[in-house]
C-alpha cells in the first residue's frame, strides 16, 4: 500500500527550501514511509504527539528534520521540515510541530 502525504501549515515550503542533497534525501526517506518501510535514520517524537517521528538527514550544508506522523489510515503527515542549528532539536519547532498535530487531530474528528 503506497499512502499519500499531506505537507501541514509550510512543511512543504520548508522542504523545498533545503538544499538539493538534503531535499533529495527528504523524498526518499518519505518515499521509504509510503511504501510502510522506516526511514533509515529515525527517533520517535512523543514530545510531539502519539505516533511522531522524526526522519534526520545531514550533509555538507548541515542537519535537516523532518517531523511527520504515519499512524493514520488515509495519508502520512508531514508537520514540520527545518534546518537543526544546536545539537538539541530547538522548542520553537518542537512547539510548531505539536500545534500542527493538535490541528490535525481535531480536524481528524
Amino acid at each position: 500500500m503506497y499512502k499519500p502525504i499531506e505537507f501541514r501549515g509550510s512543511s512543504l515550503a520548508d522542504l523545498r527550501n533545503f538544499p538539493q542533497d538534503a531535499r533529495r534525501e527528504a523524498g526518499l526517506q518519505l518515499d521509504r514511509v509510503q511504501r510502510g518501510l522506516e526511514p533509515d535514520d529515525w527517533k520517535s517524537m512523543k514530545t510531539v504527539g502519539a505516533g511522531t517521528r522524526e526522519i534526520r538527514l545531514s550533509d555538507t550544508d548541515g542537519t535537516f528534520r523532518v517531523i511527520y506522523v504515519a499512524k493514520f489510515e488515509d495519508a502520512i503527515f508531514v508537520l514540520h521540515s527545518f534546518q537543526k542549528k544546536t545539537q538539541k532539536t530547538a522548542q520553537p519547532d518542537i512547539d510548531l510541530a505539536k500545534e500542527r498535530y493538535k490541528e490535525l487531530l481535531r480536524r481528524k474528528k
